[in-house]
């Protein structure tokens, strides 16, 4: 009997396993030549390009005959000016030797032939990297997660940048090659806004009890210095430990722009979020601008973009946003995947196979307890051959040797319906048997998949492409009680994305980090 239920387990696998695709073989366009000017320029010994070990570098010169490119001064002057600056686009100057080339302006006159050769090798080398981490960011995003399936995004450097460099155009690509998308532009934004305060030397609020209208606090006087600093309370401020209508007002439009419970009760998640200092709100926009980075470019025509530390989903149809929904998601122990994707098929009356992961630390441990555990949740339990087991026949020291499906129905865990698409997480959109949970703040608790407000509304809105969809026609298969699948003709783009900043009407906007991922990603940026 083992060796039949390891073969099955084999089989199984191997069914379930992708073939792994061969590799698309990348077609590297021929670099263009360079055109050089009349401008002083000299040979370049091709050892010093070896020194830096880059096959970018090295295309680069041979597109030049191996002389020097960047005898022009406006030339120059722009690509200095934009690694100077390069702190307003939350990247660090001296990650591309910003001071060291400036010192090599200010003496250019007095440069021997091999220093100007150094100098143009220099300004090439760092304004290539400059180019490339502004496009698909300095990290990479499948070195630091392992739960993270984003495309790779490929950048030929060389071309982009020779030809603005021939048509004399370099003052655009940097703007050409960044993110189009809105929130990219909002995270810019923010940045400048952040940066536009004071340096604040504000007291840390210490932790308290929950601070209600008219109540007398010693704490109120640091909270409201960091409204005055935030701008959520305006005016002149006594001070005093009293919480006056004025700041109760504050509070809540603090409480929004953070995606806290708006209601004007100061806890602890509002006093956590007071706490943050300008400099640590900066860090975070800085890491989310790295993050957007890495996704993609430009977005679909028709897309769901769900914001994890947001707990929304938003359907976007030719730049209109035609759905807004809560949504679940996963816990820190479980987490939400990052994932780019499309949507493929709609389940209605789904069932439910519960997870390793979940039977490991839930349903055992609760068996062990009470064998009627799974029969009160309407979960079977199957043998490998696709009997029925009684629970009290099942052997608690060998769960893994069963498959426990929930049947369909109103409480089924997945609910009423289920969207998939293409992953490697095995995760997907669902209804929940827990409605009540999306007026809840906090909804980072799910086992990983996304669960979603009002399914039945959205599916109907992606389905109903001719009509073919009316509301009565669903409510006759959820009657029926029988799993059917339907196919999404309308192309979706899904983008499951993770984002803790943005600005919106000049406001900076916050997200509780729900998975550490903020202060991390500025870590490495930094070192």
């Amino acid at each position: 009997m083992k060796k039949l239920y390891s073969l099955v387990v084999i089989c199984i696998f191997v069914s379930c396993k992708k073939d792994s695709p061969k590799p698309t073989p990348v077609i590297k366009k021929p670099v263009p030549a360079i055109i050089l000017t009349d401008e002083r320029k000299v040979e370049i010994d091709t050892a010093a390009i070896g020194t830096f070990k880059s096959e970018t570098l090295k295309q680069f010169y041979i597109a030049s005959e191996n002389q020097t490119v960047w005898g022009n001064l406006a030339k120059r002057k722009y690509v200095l000016a934009q690694l100077e600056n390069s702190d307003k686009l939350g990247l660090d100057p001296e990650d591309y030797k910003a001071s060291q080339l400036q010192k090599f302006e200010s003496k250019i006159s007095k440069l021997n032939d091999k220093d100007l050769a150094t100098y143009d090798i220099l300004l090439t080398y760092n304004f290539e990297k400059y180019l490339s981490h502004l496009y698909k960011g300095k990290l990479d995003p499948k070195k630091l997660y392992n739960n993270w399936d984003l495309e790779e995004k490929t950048f030929d450097v060389n071309n982009v940048l020779i030809k603005a460099f021939n048509k004399n155009k370099l003052d655009s690509i940097v703007d050409n090659i960044q993110p189009k998308t809105q929130t990219y532009k909002q995270l810019l934004k923010a940045l400048e806004i952040i940066n536009t305060f004071p340096e604040d030397d504000i007291d840390t609020i210490e932790s308290v009890d929950k601070i209600v209208l008219n109540d007398t606090n010693a704490a109120l006087i640091n909270i409201k210095k960091r409204l005055l600093y935030w701008n959520d309370l305006s005016g002149k401020d006594s001070l005093t430990k009293i919480y006056n209508q004025k700041t109760f007002e504050a509070v809540k439009r603090f409480q929004e722009r953070h995606g806290l419970a708006s209601d004007g009760v100061i806890g602890a998640g509002t006093i956590k979020a007071l706490n943050y200092s300008k400099e640590k709100r900066k860090e975070q926009i800085i890491a989310n601008l790295e993050r957007w980075r890495w996704y993609n470019s430009e977005l679909a025509e028709n897309y769901f973009i769900i914001n994890i530390p947001d707990y929304s989903l938003n359907v976007v149809e030719s730049q209109d946003t035609t759905l807004v929904r809560n949504v679940v998601v996963g816990t820190s122990k479980r987490r939400t995947p990052v994932i780019t994707s499309f949507l493929k098929t709609v389940v209605f009356n789904p069932t439910w196979t519960v997870p390793p992961t979940i039977l490991k630390e839930d349903v055992v441990p609760a068996m062990k307890r009470n064998r009627n555990y799974l029969a009160k949740k309407n979960i079977t339990i199957y043998d490998t051959s696709g009997n029925v087991v009684d629970p009290i026949a099942w052997n608690e020291k060998k769960p893994n040797n069963y498959r426990y499906v929930q049947s369909p129905g109103y409480y089924n865990s997945l609910g009423l319906m289920k969207i998939l698409f293409p992953n490697h997480h095995s995760v997907y959109l669902h209804d929940t048997n827990h409605r009540n949970i999306f007026g809840r703040n906090n909804r980072s608790m799910s086992s990983g998949c996304v669960r979603v407000e009002n399914p039945l509304e959205l599916a109907q809105h992606i389905l109903d492409v001719d009509g073919n969809w009316p509301q009565d026609r669903i409510d006759t298969i959820i009657a029926s009680k029988k799993t059917m699948s339907f196919k999404i003709t309308k192309k979706y783009a899904l983008y499951q994305w993770y984002w803790t900043a943005w600005s919106k009407k000049n406001q900076l906007l916050f997200r509780a980090d729900i998975y550490n991922l903020d202060s991390d990603l500025y870590a490495k940026l930094r070192n």
